[in-house]
């Protein structure tokens, strides 16, 4: 007989073994996924209301897996339903182990300090699968990729000042810097800045 499928007790995503945090000895953590809980410590200082705005972006997603047309609105009061009956949102501050791998912060700093016009200073990142981050670029004629689709990245994206619907997005892990711009569902991509650490 199956287990009952378990589900992220931080941002309500199913549990597979691929997707398992991991504990500070580096062993699979069985209550949260690897984007929410990394090393022992949550990747993200959420408030619950800062989560739902967060995973409100995968909404597409949620609607593929479940047959639902949800607009992000009506995912959004979906999410503010189910997060109370999560643990991590049921700890007191506290309690909670917080985000404080300090490479993070490192890369924050370095990200902010390209200074690249009309990209707004981030001021967090997320623990984000290769895959989802991984975009095809046009290098010298050629479509390449540059991540590794199994590798998990500290990455965000923010919208472009000042440019209808183009975003960039953010991905580093301690070897390299990358920065991308693009549209809609990952339209047009453009390679910004990819820089080796150090």
């Amino acid at each position: 007989m199956d287990k009952e499928q378990q589900f992220c007790q931080s941002c309500g995503m199913p549990l597979i073994p691929e997707i398992l945090g991991t504990n500070a000895d580096g062993s699979q953590n069985e209550e949260y996924c690897i984007y929410c809980y990394k090393d022992g410590a949550f990747t993200g200082d959420f408030t619950m209301e800062e989560m739902v705005e967060f995973c409100a972006q995968f909404v597409e997603e949620y609607n593929k897996n479940t047959g639902q047309n949800l607009t992000r609105e009506e995912y959004k009061g979906v999410l503010r339903q189910y997060y109370p009956n999560l643990k991590r949102w049921q700890l007191s501050a506290d309690q909670l182990p917080h985000a404080t791998s300090p490479i993070k912060q490192q890369l924050i700093d370095e990200v902010n300090a390209l200074g690249i016009k009309d990209m707004p200073r981030i001021d967090n990142l997320f623990v984000l699968q290769g895959s989802f981050v991984n975009m095809e670029y046009t290098i010298n004629g050629n479509k390449v990729k540059l991540l590794d689709d199994n590798a998990t990245y500290w990455g965000n994206q923010v919208e472009k000042q000042g440019a209808n619907g183009r975003c960039f997005g953010i991905a580093c892990d301690e070897h390299h810097i990358l920065v991308s711009e693009y549209g809609k569902d990952g339209a047009d991509a453009e390679l910004v800045v990819f820089k080796r650490r150090g």
